[in-house]
């Protein structure tokens, strides 16, 4: 007992300084198997995967800012996979199952909350889509359900499912299994994990430059030197295309900001996940009591990482019209994410045009709940030079033939 509270004592007046680093500051190497563009949650994922599946470990991800500082610590948490194509919901299901047992695995705790996610139906057309959507998730096995309006009002009672409201209430789809998993705590655990495998994750490292030979990939030039490559992965979300045109390529992505913002913290009052493609808006309640909410991207072409005040000034009145009781909240914080966005609101994963380069990119609004499926994947992919099937629809080729994968219906609000 007396050294229990010693420790207590002490590791209060402390300033961390005894506390050890989650994971290494290794200096770079003159060379590795694979290096990883981009140190953001699907880049983490990747090296991770690639360490414990494939026995690849000569790996590094290099991170031009700090680890989870781009989108994967920009974003709104929400995790599902009710996605309405077979391609696409095989890769997200795949992707919410790797979720379920994430932080047993990694032993960090991922704060992932199966509270559900429900999608508002405001008219008779958006329920026929919905419960089409919700019938396909069910062909592919995946746990969808379709609610009246009287069940939406018992399970959200602070809804507002007045018949005479400005976005009357028909009903949901309901995926019991969608929630919210902490995005911090997902880049920290990857990182950890990773390093622990023996993955050097270098921070500070910003890649100006491709180098080939003979058509192919032999190195990255970096801010810290060049460093040499059997094989490249850039995962680098709304960069893409810029990293592409080094490589002398160009890539069928738009890069657009994507906004949320934060409330004041309340008591718990949501405890569900809710949006609405008719409102192009989305609200839950975070650990910390504040009301979390976005909207989809804004629609110009741009890198900015702040956003126009209409996108939140739109959103924000539609979710005061869906929920009165938040009319008095007061708005703590606003930011954005850089997205880029495919034709068919769908990932490139696979293959690019210059020879051991490979691309993970383009997922717009869902990149984030796709964080381990993608990484496994793409893992997958670098260690064989072949992509596994759950990845094979999302190549670039794709583009050249037309088999594209339209998701606009169920990836149309930024969730």
């Amino acid at each position: 007992m007396k050294y229990s509270l010693f420790s207590l004592i002490r590791n209060g007046l402390s300033h961390h300084e005894r506390w050890p680093r989650a994971w290494r500051s290794p200096e770079l190497k003159g060379s590795y198997d694979v290096v990883i563009v981009g140190g953001g949650g699907h880049g983490l994922a990747t090296a991770y995967y690639l360490a414990k599946e494939h026995a690849v470990t000569s790996v590094a991800v290099l991170e031009k800012g700090y680890v989870g500082g781009g989108n994967t610590g920009r974003n709104t948490e929400i995790v599902r996979s009710n996605y309405l194509w077979d391609d696409a919901a095989r890769l997200y299901e795949f992707s919410l199952k790797l979720w379920q047992d994430l932080s047993r695995e990694l032993n960090f705790n991922l704060m992932y909350s199966k509270r559900g996610l429900l999608s508002l139906g405001h008219s008779l057309q958006e329920m026929r889509d919905i419960a089409r959507r919700v019938n396909a998730n069910r062909l592919n096995g995946i746990d969808s359900e379709l609610l009246s309006a009287e069940e939406v009002r018992e399970m959200v009672p602070i809804l507002n499912t007045s018949p005479g409201a400005r976005y009357p209430v028909l009903g949901a789809s309901l995926q019991r299994r969608g929630g919210t998993a902490r995005h911090d705590a997902v880049a920290w655990g990857l990182a950890r994990a990773a390093d622990g495998l023996g993955v050097d994750v270098v921070q500070q490292c910003e890649v100006t430059g491709f180098r080939r030979e003979n058509g192919r990939v032999v190195g990255v030039d970096t801010t810290k030197g060049y460093v040499a490559a059997k094989r490249v992965g850039v995962v680098t979300a709304g960069s893409s295309g810029v990293l592409a045109s080094m490589a002398g390529f160009r890539l069928p992505i738009e890069s657009h900001p994507l906004q949320a913002w934060v409330s004041e913290p309340v008591k718990p009052t949501l405890d569900a996940v809710v949006m609405s493609n008719a409102v192009h808006a989305y609200v839950s309640q975070t650990d910390r009591g504040e009301l979390l909410a976005g909207a989809g991207i804004d629609s110009y072409n741009g890198y900015g990482q702040r956003g126009s005040f209409s996108v939140p000034e739109h959103a924000i009145s539609s979710l005061v019209e869906l929920f009165p009781i938040f009319s008095r909240l007061r708005m703590m914080r606003q930011w954005a994410g850089i997205v880029d966005t495919c034709p068919d609101a769908c990932p490139i994963i696979g293959a690019t045009p210059v020879d051991g380069l490979y691309f993970n990119c383009g997922w717009g609004t869902g990149g984030y709940k796709a964080t381990p499926g993608s990484g496994w994947v793409f893992a997958y992919t670098l260690a064989t030079g072949r992509p596994h099937r759950l990845n094979a629809p999302f190549s670039l080729d794709r583009f050249r033939t037309g088999r594209l994968i339209d998701e606009h219906g169920a990836a149309g609000v930024a969730h």
